[in-house]
């Protein structure tokens, strides 16, 4: 059986912010699993895990049935070959969850 929620917060040794960051990444259509495993180490199992264990249920079933869906491009194979960034170039600076104004 794999590693709980918890266990892979505390094998990454995860600070609060950083585990609001990948919730943040993984909620964000346009970042793929792929980058969040190269950015932080995460695998896409490790992923669902971390936010099946730290978002309410129906919002956690929301999120995958969207992930699932087509319409996210979370895994590099949906993407089209001309987007070639981890983010989109619409997307602010977020620090200390208050948007940065620009």
């Amino acid at each position: 059986m794999g590693k709980s929620s918890l266990e892979i917060i505390l094998e990454k040794e995860l600070t609060e912010r950083q585990l609001d960051r990948i919730i943040e990444m993984a909620w964000e259509d346009r970042t793929p699993f792929e980058a969040i495993e190269f950015q932080i180490g995460l695998s896409e199992k490790e992923v669902i895990k971390l936010m099946r264990g730290n978002l309410k249920e129906t919002i956690f079933k929301r999120w995958r049935k969207r992930v699932n869906s087509g319409v996210s491009t979370k895994h590099l194979k949906k993407r089209s070959e001309d987007i070639t960034r981890f983010k989109c170039s619409r997307q602010r600076a977020i620090s200390g969850n208050k948007i940065s104004k620009r």
